[in-house]
């Protein structure tokens, strides 16, 4: 099988790397704030809006990889005694409807980074801007709509499923 084009699965490793690197702070924090909180009362000062912010980024950071490592969900109740002509047509529709939805949540993303910018809207606690964590999620959304998109043109351009 083809794979999808090297810059593609590039970008895609960097995303997940990236939101691995992201929720690896994000555990060490919570670490840092239960022990802090239990062992020596001192607490982390919005701890739950980082948390919440890194991690909806993260989510988006994993997209990129796994769509090209073919590695959403297949429900294939109905298409399991079809052939591997249907079922590739399939996944290319599939992959099709992947991209218009990840093109979609990329605008609406990047509206709301706009409209939190122009109403300088941020955390509770910190005032952490909302703005970053909407335009941190717009490139991997846009990153996952083109992989989607290959995926969708050329035929066989899926990497292998891992069992």
């Amino acid at each position: 099988m083809r794979k999808l084009p090297a810059v593609l699965e590039l970008l895609a490793k960097v995303c997940a790397v990236l939101g691995g690197a992201l929720l690896t702070v994000v555990t060490l924090l919570t670490c840092a704030s239960v022990l802090g909180r239990n062992l020596l009362d001192v607490t982390v000062v919005g701890d739950f809006e980082l948390t919440g912010v890194a991690s909806g980024l993260a989510v988006a950071l994993f997209m990129p990889w796994c769509q090209s490592k073919r590695g959403h969900i297949l429900v294939d109740f109905f298409t399991s005694r079809a052939s591997a002509q249907t079922n590739a047509k399939l996944d290319r529709l599939g992959a099709l409807a992947v991209c218009a939805l990840m093109a979609m949540l990329a605008w609406r993303t990047s509206l709301g980074g706009l409209n939190a910018w122009d109403n300088h809207s941020g955390s509770m606690l910190l005032g952490f801007p909302d703005w970053v964590v909407y335009f941190g999620m717009v490139p991997p959304l846009l990153l996952t709509a083109l992989i989607a998109l290959r995926q969708s043109i050329a035929p066989n351009t899926y990497a292998q499923a891992s069992p």
